[in-house]
C-alpha cells in the first residue's frame, strides 16, 4: 500500500488526476477486501463454537466468550464508515456463512470432544441448517442492536442454545 501511496501523491502533484483517481479505486478495493477478510475470521470462530455447541450440546464460558467477540468484532467491521450502510448486507450472510463451513468445520473437528471425529465425519454429524439458521439469527442481531446493547442481546441468545441454561446459571453437567 505504501507505493500506492507514494503513486497517489505523484500523480496528485503532477496534476494526473485521471490516474489519482484509478490509484484511490485500487486502494478503496484493497481495503474492502481485507475487511472482508476479517469478518471472514470472526466468522469461521462462530462457526467453530456454534459447531461445538451443536454437537456436544453444552456452552462453555470460552465458547460463550468467542461468539459474543466475534459478534462485536463483526458489528464494528461490517458497518462502513459512512454509518448508514454494509459491507454485507443482513440478506447475503448464508453465501458467506457456506463459504467459509469446510474451514469451520476441519478446525472445530480438532476441538469436539477432543478430536473424536475427522472433519468429514464432523460435517455427516452437523445439521447445516439449523447451524446456518443459529449464525444468521447472531449475526442479523448486529443491524437492530447497538454496540452497547449487543452483548445483552448475544447473552439472552445464548442461553437458548444447548446448555444455555446450565451456562447462566453457571451450573456443571
Amino acid at each position: 500500500m505504501t507505493q500506492e501511496l507514494i503513486d497517489l501523491r505523484q500523480s496528485i502533484l503532477e496534476g494526473r488526476y485521471a490516474d489519482a483517481l484509478a490509484i484511490v479505486d485500487e486502494l478503496e478495493g484493497m481495503s474492502k477486501k481485507s475487511i472482508l477478510r476479517q469478518i471472514k475470521s470472526f466468522l469461521t470462530i462462530l462457526l467453530i463454537h456454534l459447531i461445538k455447541n451443536q454437537v456436544e450440546q453444552r456452552l462453555t464460558n470460552s465458547w460463550a466468550s468467542s461468539i459474543r467477540h466475534s459478534i462485536r468484532q463483526i458489528q464494528e467491521l461490517n458497518i462502513k464508515e459512512n454509518k448508514t450502510s454494509y459491507y454485507i448486507n443482513s440478506d447475503e450472510w448464508e453465501s458467506l456463512i457456506e463459504e467459509v463451513m469446510g474451514d469451520a468445520i476441519a478446525d472445530a473437528s480438532d476441538e469436539v470432544l477432543n478430536g473424536q471425529y475427522s472433519q468429514f465425519q464432523l460435517a455427516e454429524m452437523l445439521d447445516k441448517t439449523q447451524l446456518i439458521q443459529t449464525t444468521k439469527k447472531f449475526l442479523l442481531l448486529t443491524y437492530s442492536h447497538s454496540a452497547k446493547e449487543l452483548p445483552t442481546v448475544v447473552a439472552e441468545n445464548l442461553i437458548q442454545l444447548a446448555g444455555g441454561e446450565d451456562w447462566i446459571d453457571r451450573k456443571q453437567k
